[in-house]
């Protein structure tokens, strides 16, 4: 992905952290369109504020932590914030937000960021782990019951 060994302490520089920015940028500009008066509109935009920028704060996180369960946690996150902001877009349609013209350009830019998280999580060292004693994140063949020590 990249060769130069620098470019893994700086998440600002992966392609999935430059996308995610400017999807937050994008659920911004959209949702300031919102009128002030709908309460309703008002709630949706919170919540696609926070997962739209949960696809760089959690990009930031998981390339913090290094360890593989940490980083697939944060890109369970990253990935359920993606699929919600799609779903939001039909409760703005759904009470009565106007401009739904821009919902298309959203839809394409999550469709390149659902590329580049592929690519990303692809790159997660797998024998870099403590074992997950919930069991989710273990890697394969790796039990919750396994001795602490890879």
């Amino acid at each position: 992905m990249f060769d130069d060994e620098d470019d893994y302490s700086k998440p600002e520089q992966l392609p999935i952290y430059k996308k995610g920015r400017e999807i937050f940028d994008i659920v911004k500009t959209l949702t300031d369109l919102i009128p002030d008066d709908n309460e309703h509109l008002l709630t949706t935009k919170g919540f696609m504020l926070e997962d739209a920028a949960n696809l760089t704060v959690k990009v930031a996180g998981a390339e913090g932590a290094d360890l593989f369960d940490i980083r697939m946690e944060a890109a369970t996150i990253i990935r359920k914030s993606a699929r919600d902001l799609i779903v939001q877009l039909n409760s703005l349609d759904m009470f009565g937000f106007e401009e739904v013209q821009y919902f298309d350009l959203l839809r394409r830019e999550v469709e390149e960021y659902r590329l580049l998280f592929i690519e990303w999580v692809s790159g997660f060292d797998k024998w870099n782990y403590v074992v997950d004693r919930w069991g989710l994140f273990n890697p394969p063949g790796i039990s919750p019951f396994d001795a602490d020590v890879p």
